[in-house]
């Protein structure tokens, strides 16, 4: 019976090898071109960055950074931001971007220099904030 058993734990383990030395798939897609959208508020700046067809491949926010209150809005914040994005999105290689700019707070113009700086290739850069015309009665003018 003993024979038995040793010649079953023969078998046994040439195919736990062959599972082993089966090669796990590293490569992940490439993607060349893509969109930076950059919201703008006086409270946050968000920035996400995707492909082509809107698939979200990294996204961050001063407030995710960890800045607090009217720290959020500021252009070094906006700066922070855009390193921590391009850093999540090394892995897929993207190289050449489209700006959509969204929204009137401090960080617009910082976020799309560090863009440029990180390594991105800006190929446009478009302003998509909503302009009233005629539309809802505005809110009334703040008081300092």
């Amino acid at each position: 019976m003993t024979e038995e058993v040793k010649k079953t734990e023969e078998v046994v383990t040439p195919v736990a090898e062959e599972t082993t030395k089966k090669q796990k798939k590293s490569s992940r897609r490439q993607i060349q071109k893509g969109r930076a959208t950059i919201q703008c508020t006086y409270n946050n700046t968000i920035i996400s960055l995707t492909d082509i067809n809107g698939n979200v491949l990294g996204w961050s926010s001063s407030g995710h950074m960890g800045f607090k209150g009217a720290k959020k809005s500021t252009p070094y914040a906006a700066t922070q931001v855009v390193a921590d994005v391009t850093e999540k999105v090394k892995k897929f290689g993207l190289q050449e971007v489209e700006v959509f700019v969204n929204g009137v707070g401090n960080g617009r113009e910082a976020a799309i220099r560090a863009l440029a700086n990180n390594g991105f290739s800006i190929l446009g850069i478009k302003d998509t904030t909503s302009v009233p015309h005629g539309g809802c009665r505005p809110r009334r003018p703040r008081r300092i």
